[in-house]
């Protein structure tokens, strides 16, 4: 008899058809899990993009002063320390949590 997931008979050799949808489900994790680090890293730079250019191009013209250069530049280099403190300090989290529950040591593993 036929599986319903279209693995082989249901009395043996289903294991590769458990495998394979597993592998299958971890691949899919996979993807979900690069497309939303990609989707969060676009929204960042949206972000700091849209601050910085408020804080520091007061009057906008055909080019930027040397001014506004470098406060562009300080000001993207903060966004970038503030950004790299917290993935730190989420990552340490995560790295604890995972030393205490099951559930916690999975995330950890995929970061």
């Amino acid at each position: 008899m036929a599986s319903f997931f279209g693995g082989g008979a249901a009395g043996g050799g289903g294991g590769s058809g458990v495998q394979d949808q597993q592998q299958r489900k971890d691949q899919l994790k996979q993807q979900i899990q690069v497309e939303l680090a990609t989707a969060n890293a676009q929204m960042l730079i949206n972000k700091m993009n849209e601050h910085c250019f408020e804080k520091c191009v007061t009057k906008p013209s055909t080019s930027l002063g040397s001014s506004e250069q470098a406060c562009l530049s300080r000001c993207t280099a903060l966004y970038a320390q503030a950004f790299d403190h917290i993935s730190q300090k989420y990552y340490q989290r995560v790295m604890k949590e995972a030393s205490s529950t099951p559930e916690a040591s999975l995330e950890a593993q995929r970061l």
